[in-house]
């Protein structure tokens, strides 16, 4: 495996960072998840430009310009053998803000850390689309937008890694993390979308959730489709009483959800509206490659 870190790719084995790096001493930094199909990188520009806007958020310098990243992420694909016709690939894009004395100051770091990963796609069995997957609504509750903004993709995850261990305990998928006031928000890792007589509903981004690609791609698909949508604040009983629900994230995509904390969603399959918006998304995914329109 070869993974480029700081100036140039080196073997897996030689991928090694200081014990004093903040982002493994603090959790300073941001990151960013890309896939590819086949050779073509799924909104490769948003993401860019998302990492770019969360490191700006933290006072972070990415020091490779945005032009360059197309060219590296590419390279990295064809020095792993991934995105081509016979292999998707995964992606992981991550900055800290490198190594430096021991303390909160990040002015203790001369020059950040940047690390590309590229591996093969697993999407989920393709079975849980037939099925759709059960969901809990975690006691964890996701951090105030006011400590911690939801739209920075920062590397500190422990938020996200509790209210994922609430649900590998409970045996279910994934977990929702509700916000201060008992709103839903998302969950670990996929935006949250449920429809009720005919009506799609998704947490607003003030309730404190990361304004995520797919989410944004399929508001898109809705509005063309002109479905009414709904962004607002919800809670788990409006959830309860949903006739579908589904999640987004750029691996899996559109995800059906059958049950939610025990209970079953609408008839417990994926929906009429979930199975049409999938289908709308796999046909014109390529066409959501490099744009930058909200």
């Amino acid at each position: 495996m070869w993974i480029f870190l700081n100036d140039r790719f080196v073997k897996r084995e030689d991928a090694l960072i200081s014990v004093f790096d903040h982002g493994f001493l603090y959790g300073d930094g941001v990151y960013e998840t890309i896939r590819s199909y086949g050779d073509r990188l799924y909104m490769e520009q948003e993401h860019i430009l998302r990492l770019f806007r969360s490191a700006e958020s933290i006072g972070l310098s990415i020091p490779i310009p945005p032009e360059r990243w197309p060219e590296l992420l590419h390279e990295a694909m064809i020095r792993n053998d991934v995105g081509h016709a016979r292999q998707d690939a995964y992606l992981r894009i991550t900055v800290t803000r490198g190594a430096g004395d021991i303390g909160l100051d990040p002015a203790l770091c001369p020059s950040p850390t940047v690390v590309i990963m590229a591996k093969p796609l697993l999407p989920p069995n393709e079975s849980l689309y037939t099925t759709g997957v059960e969901l809990i609504v975690a006691s964890t509750r996701r951090n105030l937008p006011g400590a911690l903004s939801p739209q920075i993709k920062a590397i500190s995850f422990l938020n996200n890694i509790l209210a994922k261990r609430e649900a590998i305990a409970a045996g279910a998928f994934d977990g929702i993390l509700l916000n201060w006031e008992h709103h839903l928000t998302e969950c670990t890792t996929s935006n949250l979308f449920f429809v009720t007589d005919g009506r799609l509903h998704t947490p607003a981004l003030e309730c404190g959730l990361l304004e995520g690609i797919t989410r944004t791609a399929v508001l898109h698909l809705a509005n063309a489709r002109r479905l009414p949508i709904e962004e607002g604040r919800f809670t788990p009983a409006h959830l309860y009483h949903a006739d579908e629900c589904f999640l987004t994230n750029t691996t899996m995509e559109i995800m059906p959800v059958a049950v939610v904390d025990r209970r079953q969603i609408g008839d417990g399959k994926p929906g009429p509206i979930t199975r049409v918006l999938r289908k709308l998304f796999r046909a014109s995914r390529g066409g959501f490659q490099n744009t930058t329109e909200p």
